[in-house]
């Protein structure tokens, strides 16, 4: 008899969920925040769509109540790409090296290439010689950590796939390895490589620079956001490959996606600012978009 009663109240509580999931009371109305409800355009519920924030201090991931309770009200997680799928993994590993036998030592001077080698013994304690043949930038990605004033790394979307699975959501991903792996081809090695050395260069600036870019992250206010990587050397010249051309695919897909299930969308928050980021693109199709306190 209690195994019955408490399927009936796990029944009740997952259809009042469903079917109201936030109150008055839990809409952001100044809009400063990471979380919104995207609902309307004959959407049977409302799916959710996250900023999160790709790499950052494990103590310094928050994930709010409301945050899941819009999980919950979810039938599967959509990221920018299943990370949890090993394949993906093996397809990194594929997309990894340099075409034609390239090395990194051919895009620098020799004294370039020595502070290089160097900050790599100093500060990684790793050879170079064992990254020679990878793409500047995926080298890149191992300076990251450097500029954590932490041990233990992670990323929002580890703790989103955390959550889902204790709710067993399937997880998705709005793109490939293949498709990612091209944007960071389009960009010449040459210039990915120039900017590895002004990283190392100048590591003690980027450091505060992170610092910033976390504290306006965790501020939630978006116009701050979209001015923290609009200032940014380049960014232009990058913007319609890195952001907008991939909102609008991602726009299209939602729609179809949204239309079967509930759904909770976690994507870098930059992807969610300005008049191209999505939900500006999502209002444009006709769906409400509500900001959710995210405390």
């Amino acid at each position: 008899m209690r195994y019955y009663t408490l399927l009936l109240v796990c029944c009740f509580s997952l259809i009042t969920s469903f079917a109201q999931p936030f109150s008055k009371k839990d809409i952001q109305k100044d809009n400063n925040s990471l979380l919104w409800e995207i609902s309307g355009k004959g959407l049977e519920k409302p799916s959710y769509l996250y900023g999160t924030f790709h790499l950052m201090c494990k103590d310094d991931i928050h994930i709010s109540s409301n945050l899941k309770k819009a999980m919950s009200a979810s039938e599967k997680l959509y990221l920018e790409m299943d990370l949890d799928d090993p394949a993906n993994t093996v397809g990194a590993l594929m997309f990894m090296n340099m075409k034609d036998g390239k090395t990194l030592r051919e895009y620098y001077t020799p004294e370039a290439y020595a502070r290089v080698k160097q900050f790599f013994l100093d500060s990684l304690k790793a050879s170079l010689q064992m990254f020679e043949r990878m793409k500047p930038s995926f080298v890149s990605a191992m300076l990251y950590p450097l500029m954590m004033p932490c041990k233990k790394i992670s990323g929002v979307e580890e703790a989103l796939m955390a959550l889902a699975k204790t709710q067993s959501l399937p997880i998705e991903g709005l793109e490939t390895i293949a498709f990612q792996s091209a944007l960071f081809d389009a960009i010449p090695e040459a210039d990915q490589a120039n900017e590895m050395l002004n990283t190392i260069d100048s590591i003690d600036k980027y450091k505060i620079q992170f610092a910033e870019m976390l504290k306006t992250y965790q501020s939630q206010n978006l116009a701050s956001i979209e001015a923290s990587f609009s200032n940014e050397p380049g960014f232009e010249k990058s913007k319609s490959s890195l952001l907008d051309n991939r909102n609008i695919n991602w726009v299209k897909q939602l729609k179809n996606i949204m239309e079967e299930n509930p759904v909770f969308i976690g994507v870098g928050a930059g992807h969610l600012c300005g008049d191209a980021g999505l939900i500006a693109l999502l209002k444009k199709e006709g769906y409400t978009l509500k900001a959710i306190v995210n405390d």
